[in-house]
């Protein structure tokens, strides 16, 4: 049985997502999904429209996957890796090249992301800015 993990805040859910999702549940029977909580992207310096609690539910209620877990550190994903039993990560190759300290624990895989579609994207087009009040 393949086990996949991957992560991301997966902010106003889109269809840039949705193929990522698809994508993984065609490379394994089980996806684990690490999504960023509020915290954990404050640090990164990231800012969601919506809050946790809605953005993991929106990625559980695709059916592609297993299950979701919060994201608090980059640091967890080992442990994640060996808990989970994940033999595959999967990033956006926005991403290459910054995972691949995982390699001893499992295959890292970068996917191409979708063209033109992007969270950022998407708030730039609604002006929404750091400043504006997270949506929960």
């Amino acid at each position: 049985m393949s086990r996949l993990i991957t992560y991301g805040t997966f902010d106003l859910f889109h269809h840039g997502h949705l193929r990522l999702l698809r994508r993984c549940s065609a490379l394994a029977s089980e996806i684990h999904v690490g999504v960023s909580t509020d915290a954990f992207n404050m640090e990164k310096g990231k800012r969601s429209v919506w809050g946790y609690s809605r953005r993991s539910r929106e990625v559980l209620e695709t059916g592609l996957v297993t299950s979701v877990f919060p994201e608090r550190s980059f640091e967890q994903k080992p442990k994640d890796i060996t808990r989970l039993g994940a033999n595959l990560f999967i990033m956006g190759d926005d991403w290459k090249g910054q995972f691949d300290w995982l390699v001893p624990f499992c295959d890292v895989i970068y996917l191409p992301r979708t063209p033109n579609i992007s969270t950022t994207l998407l708030k730039s087009k609604l002006n929404w800015t750091s400043n504006d009040s997270q949506c929960r």
